[in-house]
């Protein structure tokens, strides 16, 4: 493959997208973090900004996919690595799939939404022209406490605001 990368360095890139992912939760969004990883190096970053942008498309491994574009001057990452903390869904393994990214590290498989393992397999579909390495399970353990954490606290919060709502009326 020639992407090979270390233990150490896949524990690393996982942990700078779980910052990611932290700094999407501290804005009240869910915390989906991902880097973009090309020659050893972060290229791209991003954090799930559905709600704060109110924009569908906004999901952490877009973002990142779209800044290391930028960053590389190409619309084409191969080579690179995408390392984000769930398992992607349709729209981003479509773009990964697009991007001709080498590798996809993730985190908690998505049962709901996952496109990669959990529903489909769409990143390596033999039909389609490109095909991905995935490497499901990093660090999964820590990021799906990082999401289970998150909506514990929104369902708390829904569920002070009822009460408030009904001992005022």
């Amino acid at each position: 493959m020639g992407n090979e990368l270390t233990a150490e360095q896949i524990d690393y890139f996982m942990s700078e997208a779980m910052l990611e992912a932290r700094k999407a939760g501290a804005l009240g969004e869910v915390p989906i973090g991902a880097v973009v990883v090309y020659e050893g190096e972060i290229v791209g970053r991003g954090f799930n900004m559905r709600e704060r942008l109110e924009d569908a498309s906004q999901h952490a491994e877009f973002i990142a996919i779209t800044e290391a574009n930028r960053q590389l001057g190409s619309w084409r990452l191969p080579g690179a690595q995408l390392f984000v903390t769930l398992e992607p869904c349709i729209m981003c393994a479509g773009i990964i799939q697009q991007t001709r990214i080498a590798d996809v590290y993730y985190g908690a498989a998505d049962p709901k939404a996952g496109a990669v393992r959990s529903l489909y397999t769409l990143l390596e579909d033999e039909r389609l022209n490109h095909q991905v390495h995935v490497h499901p399970g990093v660090q999964a353990e820590a990021a799906q406490t990082l999401l289970k954490d998150f909506f514990r606290a929104v369902r708390q919060a829904k569920k002070a605001a009822k009460a408030a709502q009904n001992k005022a009326e």
